[in-house]
């Protein structure tokens, strides 16, 4: 049972992996996924989080199998 983590952009570079699996525990949610994928860094503020390509909030609980992205905040001009 296990989560796939997927990291874009700078949090590919500042973490040194693009993609991982972590353990999945029932009840967990983006935030565990976060911490369980970075040893418990500090998640930056603006994260963008997906679970299977959908936008979601970081307490909605994620379940076996899903994957989990992680995105930088985007700004343009």
């Amino acid at each position: 049972m296990a989560v796939t983590v997927k990291f874009f952009a700078n949090l590919r570079e500042s973490l040194g992996i693009s993609a991982t699996t972590v353990d999945y525990v029932q009840g967990m949610k983006i935030s565990d996924v976060w911490n369980a994928a970075t040893k418990e860094r500090e998640m930056p503020t603006g994260l963008l989080t997906a679970v299977n390509m959908d936008y979601e909030k970081n307490d909605i609980p994620v379940s076996d199998n899903d994957e989990v992205a992680f995105f930088p905040m985007v700004s343009g001009g």
